[in-house]
């Protein structure tokens, strides 16, 4: 197969069942559909995706990042862990990265699919981990390791929840009063 043809069609399948799946779910949605919906014969699904449920563990891995999108020195700012952890929120963009197709895909099959939620927590630890590290270096002072971890679970929930308030077009969350609240929360004198 020609590979500039390969890979259109491939992302065709891909394109394909990320609508349908967002659509009417990934359980009902058979593969013949998808193959006929994206022009492709039933055979070249499987030649990609040997079951149906590889199409959706590559909607995952090749659609939604499981690493922090940067490093804490790309927004940290010594004394400013507000400051800090608004420009880690605007910078990672969480609502931006993903179509709103493949979130509602990943917020409909994670009760029912593993690999989605074990997508879904691999991408929030990794978010937990950086915000603590951006909380560390902006803080002038040693951080209770238990109260830090609260702190980034707090701002992690926020933008998170931002992020999937984008997808209905209704009001979100303030970030930079949430930052405030949490750098307030770890003020030595309130730690």
């Amino acid at each position: 197969m020609d590979e500039i043809a390969d890979e259109g069609r491939r992302g065709r399948i891909l394109d394909t069942a990320e609508r349908l799946f967002a659509h009417g779910g990934f359980d009902a949605t058979p593969t013949a559909r998808i193959a006929a919906e994206a022009d492709v014969p039933k055979g070249l699904v499987f030649y990609y995706f040997p079951r149906k449920i590889d199409i959706l563990r590559t909607l995952l891995a090749e659609r939604l990042p499981t690493t922090p999108l940067c490093r804490p020195e790309q927004v940290v700012r010594r004394g400013d862990p507000a400051g800090s952890l608004q420009r880690l929120a605007r910078t990672l963009r969480l609502g931006d990265h993903e179509s709103v197709v493949l979130r509602t895909i990943i917020f409909r099959e994670a009760g029912t699919h593993p690999e989605v939620r074990h997508h879904i927590a691999a991408l929030r630890e990794q978010l937990l981990s950086l915000t603590e590290a951006v909380l560390d270096a902006a803080v002038e002072h040693v951080l209770d390791p238990v109260r830090r971890r609260q702190a980034a679970h707090t701002f992690v929930a926020v933008m998170l929840d931002e992020a999937n308030a984008r997808r209905f077009d209704g009001a979100v969350p303030d970030l930079a009063g949430a930052a405030e609240i949490v750098s307030g929360a770890l003020t030595p004198d309130r730690a």
